[in-house]
């Protein structure tokens, strides 16, 4: 079943094995969030645009990363992030993280998911990092409602957003020590889709699910 959700945050030309490791994991993705530089970038990567063409091949949906900075950022920056992710790197969605929660920053937010389908996105997922205002479901395919530590996530309790009908839910865990069950735990904690990675600090997605990682 595809339940992984993948923002890994490396450089094909610097982690390539890793990248193999992602793209020999297709049937169990639900997507892959592509970050060439904090979104897309300056100018288009070659490397990334090849890793986007090969997760397309093998069905896998490629998420440009665009970050709003909890609704601060101004709309026309993060729409420009979106039409050059469309255009460099052919993705299907957007993952739009630091997203603001509460309903006062709703309607900049509709503006954006506006702008994302107006560039051809068929898979909109909002990193809230905690459960959002019902109103964003109206807008988005997939919800991140936890984003945090192992050690926060063991005593989360089931979350649900009051009106979400059909729409996705997310949590992405990093610390996660090796031989933890996470899928069966995001699925009790109320989650369809999960990432739960090792690494730790200020760049914990750097590292890769322990059942991605390559063998070495």
């Amino acid at each position: 079943m595809s339940t992984l959700l993948v923002p890994y945050y490396e450089h094909p030309s610097v982690r390539p094995a890793e990248w193999e490791a992602v793209l020999a994991a297709a049937p169990r993705l639900y997507g892959v969030v592509l970050n060439p530089a904090s979104g897309p970038g300056d100018r288009p990567d070659a490397a990334f645009a090849e890793v986007a063409a090969r997760l397309k091949e093998a069905g896998v949906r490629v998420l440009g990363y665009a970050d709003t900075g909890y609704g601060r950022r101004p709309h026309t920056d993060v729409v420009r992030d979106l039409a050059r992710h469309r255009d460099w790197y052919g993705t299907d969605g957007f993952f739009f993280d630091q997203v603001a929660s509460g309903p006062e920053e709703f309607a900049h937010y509709q503006r954006l998911a506006v702008a994302a389908w107006g560039v051809g996105s068929t898979t909109l997922a909002l990193n809230h990092g905690t459960a959002p205002h019902p109103w964003y479901a109206r807008v988005a395919d997939v919800l991140v409602t936890f984003e945090g530590t192992w050690a926060t996530y063991r005593t989360l309790r089931p979350q649900r957003v009051a009106g979400a009908g059909g729409v996705r839910h997310c949590h992405l865990v990093h610390g996660v020590p090796a031989g933890v069950d996470c899928a069966g735990l995001a699925r009790a904690r109320g989650a369809d889709i999960h990432c739960a990675v090792p690494g730790t600090g200020d760049h914990p997605w750097g590292t890769l699910p322990h059942t991605l990682e390559p063998a070495r």
